[in-house]
């Protein structure tokens, strides 16, 4: 038998995996660089200004470009699973 928590957990583990290109891709991190117009390049751009004229490498928008342009990787595919699979199983106890 196994638990509902157990189904939501894994349902939102592989979800989030699944899903993590798409949404960088949906934002403007895509396979190509950062896309004209979009979310992305706004980020950059006042990434940009607040580091004097670059983005700070380890930051957030330089792990989230690395995503796009390379794919997850072993590590990031982990924590967006664990990320996913917590948030499932979050749903059963609300």
């Amino acid at each position: 038998f196994v638990s509902v928590t157990f189904v939501f957990a894994a349902a939102g583990a592989g979800g989030a995996v699944v899903a993590a290109p798409l949404v960088l891709g949906a934002v403007g991190f895509t396979a190509t660089g950062i896309a004209a117009s979009s979310l992305a390049a706004s980020w950059m751009s006042a990434a940009a200004v607040a580091n004097g004229g670059g983005v700070a490498a380890g930051s957030l928008f330089a792990i989230l470009q690395s995503a796009g342009m390379a794919g997850l990787g072993a590590t990031g595919t982990a924590a967006v699973g664990g990320l996913g699979g917590t948030l499932g199983a979050l749903v059963t106890i609300i």
